[in-house]
Parts: structure tokens; C-alpha cells; sequence
């Protein structure tokens, strides 16, 4: 399975988000740090999930880095999140 599609299933099974946009940017990291030839080394996740409602932008990550900490541990190199809940104002 394509770490893509892992990144979507984990984070839609753990969060039931109401929006969910996982990008890979890893081509844009070419000839740096953690990249690799085919990609899917760098992130960039949009999740709007009511799991995140009341909680702080670091405890937003910590509960994504946690749904993906085996992704995290064996093959994401970095992974940029924008989480927030259902009303807030979402980063383009």
C-alpha cells in the first residue's frame, strides 16, 4: 500500500474526519535531507476532525503523530500537519 493511501486510512479510521487532504511534497525536497527516488518521504496533511475541538495546535499533533507513529518511525521524514476542528478557520 502506497504510504499515501496508509496516511488517509489511518487518519480517517482514527479520526472521522469531516475533510481530509493528504499531499505528498516530496518532490519538492529533491537533493535534501530524507528524500528518496520515488517520493513518499515529506507530507502534508489538511484534517478537519471534531476529535480536535478544545485542544491546543500541539495536542492537535501529538494525537496525528500518534495515528502515524509507524509510518513516523520506518519511512515519513516530515510530515507538516494543519489540523482543526469543524468551524475553525482552515489553512489553504
Amino acid at each position: 500500500m502506497r504510504t499515501h493511501d496508509l496516511i488517509t486510512r489511518k487518519l480517517t479510521e482514527a479520526f472521522r474526519p469531516d475533510s481530509l487532504r493528504v499531499v505528498d511534497e516530496s518532490h519538492r525536497h529533491e537533493g535534501h535531507a530524507g528524500h528518496r527516488p520515488g517520493g513518499e518521504s515529506h507530507f502534508r496533511v489538511y484534517i478537519v476532525a471534531e476529535a480536535f475541538a478544545g485542544k491546543s495546535r500541539i495536542e492537535r499533533h501529538r494525537l496525528v503523530n500518534t495515528a502515524l507513529s509507524a509510518e513516523l518511525a520506518g519511512g515519513i521524514h516530515a510530515l507538516a500537519i494543519h489540523a482543526t476542528a469543524p468551524g475553525e478557520a482552515t489553512p489553504s
